[in-house]
């Protein structure tokens, strides 16, 4: 049953006062046969659709609590719950006093990608196991002191790049570094998702009673919104989102390092891009190319959101494929979403198949107390969501530039020429004046330190912003 106006104002003066992290909490020892209690936190799409049914359909798990600022989210979902699976769950509208409850052992964590660090490290601090969705973070600084409090209280965490446990993936890998096709030439990604505009209101977007827009805001600025919609769209603002490089773009990077090798951030990075057409209340781009400069082979990633061209219905297609990763070698190449290789002449030679499931992966390592059984720890989650933000902050940091420009900043690298041709086509398709575009920087990374080299502007988006006291501090 959904919630009076009564019962909510009850339940968020219950909460209000709440604001310290919680207290470090000793764990329940979990036999292999014994349940595990979960408590899910962000009841958006993934959160109701994925992790409700991910992890009540593994034996010997149920979801006994939930947790959003929006009320009426909460109350359909426990309304589903019971429905569905036949039992009732506990709401909290503050997050912290779910990781309060002693006999909760995970925490599903679905929270919009500017939470996820500081849910993720308060519930590390209760003793809670967690499952937190991709994007890994909100910023480079705080991924990296999610990975230093799964380390700290020894907790089992993972990150939803759900690729990662289907089986067809690490079979093309390995097929690929086996030489088949020779030496990796350069790696594709791309996401050409179509997305509409986010709109831009006169006067700020009205907050829902239902909605606690202090705890909803959290760690970021609380400031009106402009925008038609409160929750998704948050996607596609700086101040609470990542863009479509990171927000999709993170499965796709985390397929290409993976395939590479790679563990570390790239030696340099370059993005150009915009957000072109809609003209709305959002401001990360709709369209944008990224050069990631790794030492085995360079990584390149685009993102068009907008229509092949004025008056069609679909996006563009990069080899037949709108979302996917491309791996280019020098006897041929290997789609590695679709799980099939081709040789130079164009004959398919091999193909790869199976699937897994994430939810499984977890709770298996979960009962095993080993972290090293996870398909997608933290560590690696980190790794992959900050290569997706490096590239962001080049385009962050960067300035409108001529085509001129452009073009004599990407001349020199041939596969990087190439895609900007299609970035520069894809604009005069939907009749976008090309000189309108951001041309970020050359960046320099320490890889090391996770940090950039001589730019101090780029070296603060890399630890972000954080609105007291909703602040993820550092852990020692």
């Amino acid at each position: 049953m959904a919630i009076t106006r009564r019962q909510f104002v009850k339940r968020s003066a219950a909460t209000a006062a709440v604001v310290s992290i919680p207290m470090v909490a000793p764990s329940r020892v979990l036999g292999a046969n014994e349940e595990i209690r979960v408590g899910l936190v962000g009841l958006g799409g993934r959160g109701r659709g994925a992790h409700v049914p991910g992890f009540e359909g593994q034996k010997g798990v149920t979801v006994v609590a939930i947790s959003d600022a929006d009320q009426q989210r909460m109350g359909s979902t426990a309304e589903m719950i019971q429905s569905k699976y036949g039992h009732k769950v506990e709401q909290f509208t503050d997050m912290r006093k779910m990781f309060d409850r002693k006999d909760i052992d995970v925490i599903g964590n679905a929270t919009q990608n500017y939470w996820h660090g500081l849910s993720t490290v308060w519930a590390c601090q209760a003793g809670k196991h967690v499952y937190v969705e991709k994007p890994l973070s909100h910023y480079v600084g705080e991924g990296r002191q999610m990975v230093d409090a799964a380390r700290k209280y020894d907790r089992i965490v993972q990150c939803g790049t759900q690729h990662r446990s289907e089986a067809k993936f690490p079979k093309a890998i390995q097929w690929i570094r086996e030489g088949h096709l020779g030496k990796i030439k350069y790696v594709t990604a791309f996401a050409n998702k179509p997305r509409s505009s986010c709109g831009r209101r006169e006067t700020p977007l009205p907050i829902s009673d239902y909605v606690d827009y202090d705890l909803w805001c959290g760690p970021a600025k609380k400031v009106p919104l402009y925008r038609n919609k409160l929750h998704y769209d948050c996607s596609f603002d700086w101040n609470t989102g990542d863009g479509e490089s990171c927000n999709q773009g993170v499965h796709e990077v985390d397929v290409a390092r993976w395939c590479l090798g790679e563990t570390m951030l790239p030696r340099r990075v370059m993005s150009i891009g915009g957000r072109f057409s809609f003209n709305d209340a959002c401001d990360v781009p709709n369209t944008q190319i990224i050069y990631y400069d790794f030492p085995t082979a360079p990584l390149l990633y685009e993102v068009h959101n907008l229509r092949q061209a004025k008056g069609v219905s679909e996006t563009p297609d990069y080899r037949g494929e709108r979302v996917g990763v491309i791996v280019n070698c020098e006897g041929g190449l290997v789609s590695l979403y679709r799980g099939i290789a081709w040789d130079n002449d164009g004959k398919q030679v091999q193909t790869f198949t199976g699937g897994g499931n994430h939810f499984a992966n977890f709770i298996g390592a979960v009962r095993n107390g080993r972290r090293e059984d996870l398909n997608a720890e933290v560590e690696v989650g980190h790794a992959s969501t900050s290569v997706c933000h490096v590239g962001n902050i080049s385009y962050r940091v960067g300035q409108v530039a001529s085509a001129t420009e452009q073009r004599a900043a990407v001349r020199d690298v041939p596969v990087w020429n190439k895609m900007y041709d299609r970035f520069a086509a894809h604009l005069k398709a939907n009749e976008i004046d090309i000189n309108t575009a951001t041309l970020g920087p050359w960046l320099e990374v320490d890889r090391q330190n996770e940090r950039f080299k001589d730019h101090d502007e780029a070296n603060r988006l890399v630890q972000g912003f954080y609105r007291k006291p909703y602040v993820v501090s550092e852990l020692t």
